[in-house]
């Protein structure tokens, strides 16, 4: 009976041991169907595709690795900034140099409309603007105006010296202005020591620049070979140095 039971047992062991382990065998229904899998602690692959559903999976950024990103990010922003602001400087100075070059270039261009070329016949002038001085020979013929422009021009300043209280005539005007540029109102004394001193006589009664300057008449023009100016201007000379252009009968 012992020798029987211990047959049977052994026997029915080696049936289990062969159930347990022949592939493909029917599967209890009351086991487990899939013995339990010890869960995996590898970290994931970076950018690894899901094969069910082909989904790129980005692997998680450390704090270290977006602090680098943040640095080169701000130094990228910073060498931008800075190529933007050498640009905005360069555009800044080119501009600039441009203007003042401009600026340059119109302050000569006024200075050169200001200073209108002399109008002396026969004037030639040096580099250095003073004027060429020549023999009394070499010295240009005059072109004398008409009577009726000379008569003209006389009685005109003669109204102006009156309205400013300069005393003088018609005759005495007229007889110094032919003595003295023999009715050319353009003519200018390139040969005298007016000229070497380079301040030379111009204009109907011959007057130096500082003369003019110094007695110009309020209301006649700044152009010293004006006619009426030239008059009127040297008759305000006469008058303050000799009391009348009446009184000066040579040069003076």
């Amino acid at each position: 009976m012992r020798t029987a039971a211990v047959a049977g047992m052994v026997t029915a062991g080696a049936a289990v041991v062969s159930l347990v382990h022949t592939p493909g065998a029917a599967a209890d229904p009351h086991a487990s169907a899939v013995a339990p899998t010890a869960m995996s602690t590898s970290a994931p692959a970076a950018f690894s595709p899901d094969s069910a559903s082909s989904v790129i999976v980005k692997s998680p950024v450390t704090g270290s690795d977006a602090a680098d990103d943040s640095a080169t990010d701000s130094a990228a922003e910073a060498t931008d900034d800075t190529a933007a602001h050498d640009d905005a400087t360069a555009t800044d100075d080119g501009a600039a140099a441009d203007t003042a070059t401009q600026a340059a270039q119109d302050d000569a261009a006024a200075q050169e409309e200001s200073a209108p070329a002399d109008k002396g016949r026969g004037a030639e002038y040096n580099a250095d603007g003073t004027i060429v001085v020549i023999d009394k020979a070499e010295q240009p013929k005059p072109q004398p105006a008409s009577d009726e422009q000379i008569d003209q021009w006389i009685n005109e300043a003669l109204d102006v010296m009156k309205e400013n209280g300069i005393p003088g005539s018609y005759e005495g005007i007229k007889s110094n202005l032919l003595r003295e540029s023999s009715g050319d109102p353009h003519t200018i004394n390139m040969w005298d020591s007016n000229a070497v001193k380079n301040i030379p006589s111009k204009g109907l009664l011959q007057v130096i620049d500082p003369t003019f300057e110094q007695y110009h008449v309020e209301g006649t023009s700044t152009d010293i070979y004006d006619p009426v100016a030239n008059i009127a201007a040297a008759c305000n000379y006469a008058a303050d140095r000799y009391g009348s252009m009446d009184n000066v009968n040579s040069a003076y």
